[in-house]
């Protein structure tokens, strides 16, 4: 398999989570500038959608959208626990959180790479996103992970969309829990090897 990606771009989750399962893959970089990858691949070409990730799979069919991609990782290795088994409820509690983490964190979080984002339109996102963080604090106060005692692929999203709050320089102060969250992940071995390969820690 070949996952396409920017670093530290939401494509560090399946980055994350390839490693998690122990599967074997390439990675090939995209230049958001020139749509063109380090492997020389036109990534239109790719995906026509123009974002990361995009995951070749062994049989060349594409795959694309973190949550989707996320979910075929967890289930070409099941014994790993990344995600529940398809058709239990406990499955479904896995798409609500990622659900939640793409539409109501990252898609909140995601307007903070513009640098012409207006005032007033920076305290609303920062208005909305203090609801979500209220929401993830209660979640995580009691427990390690989302889904409770063990490490999922839907962790390994919010960890790099959470994550996204440092470099925005956003106060956390007020969710202690989410901060510990955000060490806790990032002390994962598989973590820290995503982030030495995509370029982000030593």
């Amino acid at each position: 398999m070949k996952l396409y990606y920017v670093p530290g771009a939401c494509s560090l989750a399946p980055h994350i989570a390839l490693r998690e399962a122990g599967l074997a893959f390439t990675l090939d970089k995209m230049d958001p500038a020139t749509r063109r990858t380090a492997d020389g691949e036109d990534y239109l070409k790719v995906n026509p959608k123009a974002s990361v990730p995009a995951l070749r799979l062994d049989n060349d069919e594409v795959l694309t959208e973190v949550a989707v991609i996320l979910q075929y990782i967890a289930d070409q290795k099941p014994d790993t626990g990344l995600a529940p088994a398809a058709g239990r409820m406990e499955r479904y509690r896995l798409a609500e959180w990622l659900n939640y983490v793409s539409s109501e964190v990252h898609k909140q979080l995601g307007p903070f790479f513009n640098p012409k984002l207006p005032p007033a339109w920076r305290e609303n996102q920062l208005s909305l996103l203090a609801k979500r963080f209220d929401i993830l604090a209660e979640r995580l106060k009691n427990q390690p992970y989302l889904m409770g005692e063990r490490f999922t692929v839907a962790d390994a999203y919010l960890f790099v969309v959470l994550n996204w709050t440092n470099l925005f320089k956003l106060d956390m102060g007020k969710w202690p829990a989410l901060t510990d969250y955000l060490g806790r992940i990032a002390a994962r071995p598989t973590v820290q090897a995503a982030l030495k390969a995509e370029g982000l820690a030593q």
